[in-house]
């Protein structure tokens, strides 16, 4: 009897921890299931092509970008278990390639077969001869508008019955960087040929569409790409663009701001030369077309001073 007594309590405890256990599962699916319904998971590397995702997914999605932060510097980004999980869930992953976010591209390794959209890959400028690759491409406004259109594709196959509203808002997306493209024409027409200074090659692709020289040393502007102190003759020189007054302007990305580069800002700034700044990740409470279109607005406003 006191056997049988013991074998019945015993059962009746593992009845209620599976019951326990089944009713966490069951609780956790439905929250899951309520919190996010038919939506898709969208993860990108960083805000930029999130908000790229987020114009195209409208509210059939929810995106989540990994970086944020309008201080981080996404080239030496360390991912998180956290990260890791958001990108092996995600429906689709979305990211910038080239070397850039190289900690997207690992977790993708080990994550499997997945639809991604990577923009680097959508770039067709080749870069000048002994010039390096420049993985900077959300400053490549055709790039962009690819990338808003392969997002959509991709939405489209993961959810057909909101594919002519993903379609529509890419193209509406498009249309409005077509408006961006047309600010830069016109600085091309008005300031085209004129000389600017980067203290990286950050915004290469609109300098150049906005019809700019860029006259930086390229020894000082490619040291502090890969994070390295320029030579000594190089940053004489880019300093004495300044001096000398045979630059419009200075491109300044705060997140690559080292002591050179402050020195560099600060001889521009001793001339009165404008200095623009251009950014690799949204400030906070904008979207792509706004905070683009206040960096070429920015830039427009310098030339003219």
């Amino acid at each position: 009897m006191a056997l049988r007594i013991r074998w019945l309590a015993a059962a009746a405890i593992i009845s209620t921890v599976a019951l326990g256990v089944l009713l966490s599962v069951s609780g956790c699916g439905s929250t899951d299931q309520q919190g996010n319904g038919n939506r898709l998971r969208v993860v990108a590397s960083t805000n930029v092509w999130g908000s790229v995702a987020r114009a195209v997914a409208g509210d059939a999605a929810d995106v989540k970008s990994i970086i944020n932060d309008p201080s981080a510097d996404p080239h030496a980004y360390e991912s998180t278990p956290a990260d890791a999980a958001a990108v092996t869930n995600a429906n689709l992953v979305v990211f910038n390639g080239g070397g850039y976010d190289d900690f997207i591209q690992k977790i993708l390794q080990q994550a499997g077969n997945k639809p991604t959209v990577q923009a680097f890959a959508l770039e067709s400028q080749k870069p000048a001869e002994g010039a390096l690759p420049n993985e900077h491409v959300w400053y490549d406004l055709s790039v962009v508008q690819s990338v808003a259109q392969q997002v959509a594709e991709k939405l489209d196959q993961l959810n057909p019955g909101q594919a002519q509203q993903f379609t529509a808002r890419a193209q509406a997306f498009r249309t409005e960087i077509d408006g961006l493209a047309g600010k830069l024409s016109n600085i091309a027409r008005t300031h085209g040929g004129q000389r600017v200074a980067m203290t990286e090659p950050v915004a290469q692709y609109l300098i150049t569409a906005a019809g700019l020289t860029d006259a930086t040393p390229p020894d000082f502007v490619h040291a502090v790409e890969e994070q390295k102190d320029p030579p000594a003759a190089a940053v004489a020189a880019t300093k004495d663009l300044f001096a000398r007054r045979q630059v419009r302007a200075l491109i300044y990305n705060p997140q690559a701001e080292t002591p050179v580069t402050s020195q560099i800002r600060t001889a521009s700034e001793a001339v009165r030369i404008p200095v623009v700044t251009m950014t690799e990740t949204l400030p906070e409470n904008t979207d792509y077309r706004g905070w683009m279109s206040g960096q070429i607005d920015a830039l427009s406003a310098a030339l003219q001073g």
